[in-house]
């Protein structure tokens, strides 16, 4: 008894978390810099859990996006 009242518990608790885990695309993430930023320092501070998932992988093509862009604009003026 005391394990089905623990288990509900915790699906309750699951059910509940206000965190989404949604996965940005490279263009969204080249759109908003500050989501960029902070989805980066997040794969750089952890790469050994968060190296191979879709939003570091599509953080870092981004990064890599905008700074070719970025270079681009540099070498026109």
């Amino acid at each position: 008894m005391r394990v089905a009242v623990i288990v509900a518990l915790f699906v309750c608790l699951i059910g509940c978390s206000n965190e989404k885990s949604s996965t940005y695309n490279v263009e969204e993430l080249i759109r908003d810099e500050g989501l960029l930023s902070r989805i980066l320092t997040a794969c750089r501070n952890d790469p050994g859990a968060q190296q191979k998932t879709s939003n570091c992988v599509n953080a870092e093509a981004a990064d890599f996006k905008l700074r070719l862009q970025k270079m681009r604009e540099a070498l026109r003026k």
